[in-house]
């Protein structure tokens, strides 16, 4: 196992899992892409404080646009840029998606669904839609609505697995709107001593997500073979979205997971058999 590889294990186990289903010409690329977003979603974590944290995430911005053959210095950036020129990707999905992660460095409020749905998009949605780049130019763009509904109910079953680490630092993901029509606020879900209607906007989150994951699953049939491993990484979703229900408040401080076996087991099924 190479230090890329490596470090995408570490950082975002189901990512490197689905790498491992791509095939091996497109293997490096694709662990390039996941590595670099998870460095960019680790940002707010290393940086501790919002300047520094937007210093690091404008250092990737330029670290992409350097002049071929200009080597960074970071051997995430440098394969990056290899899979980015080998594959012709566009630049726009990636500075949309560093943009998207100065969201990540401040505690704003996220105001509705509609701007909950835009991050997504700009995050998870397009990482799948680079990944089906790298795999079949020809047929990621008809690839692009599943991608969308696909990363939605991916990065939102995220964010509900993170709440415990999220309300630490006193931020929250769940829209302002959807905290009202459950009877809370911002203030009052992240405080320390939660109220029953936090739970009830968790479950609001949980049908947010299952909606776009039921909206995903209604094409995946006809995504063809080849785009396959581009969606692996969505497949422990509906498990993740259960674990989270089945804690129920205790969502809010303690972090929804599978087990391994399982994880490998779905990932599998899917792999050999589609969707």
């Amino acid at each position: 196992m190479d230090d890329l590889s490596d470090l995408l294990r570490k950082a975002d186990r189901d990512r490197y899992l689905a790498s491992l289903y791509a095939p091996e010409d497109r293997r490096r690329d694709l662990t390039a892409l996941y590595a670099f977003n998870a460095e960019i979603a680790a940002v707010r974590e290393r940086a501790r404080e919002p300047l520094p944290g937007e210093v690091r995430l404008r250092w990737w911005l330029d670290a992409l646009a350097a002049p071929a053959g200009q080597a960074t210095g970071n051997p995430v950036a440098d394969a990056l840029r290899a899979g980015i020129a080998r594959h012709g990707l566009p630049m726009r999905p990636f500075e949309d998606m560093v943009e998207a992660r100065m969201f990540d460095l401040y505690d704003d409020p996220m105001p509705d669904r509609a701007t909950l749905e835009g991050y997504c998009g700009e995050t998870a949605s397009a990482l799948i839609q680079l990944s089906a780049l790298i795999l079949d130019p020809a047929a990621a763009a008809d690839a692009a609505s599943a991608a969308g509904h696909a990363g939605c109910a991916q990065a939102i079953a995220g964010l509900l697995r993170l709440l415990p680490l999220h309300r630490s630092r006193g931020q929250c993901y769940v829209p302002a709107e959807l905290l009202a029509a459950a009877g809370t606020s911002r203030d009052a879900f992240v405080s320390p001593q939660p109220d029953e209607a936090g739970v009830r906007a968790i479950s609001a989150m949980i049908a947010l997500a299952r909606d776009h994951l039921a909206r995903f699953e209604g094409s995946a049939r006809d995504l063809p073979k080849s785009l396959r491993p581009a969606f692996l990484p969505v497949v422990p979703t509906a498990a993740y979205l259960g674990a989270v229900e089945k804690l129920g408040e205790r969502a809010l401080t303690q972090v929804a997971t599978i087990s391994e076996l399982r994880r490998n087991l779905i990932l599998l099924n899917r792999a050999m058999r589609g969707w």
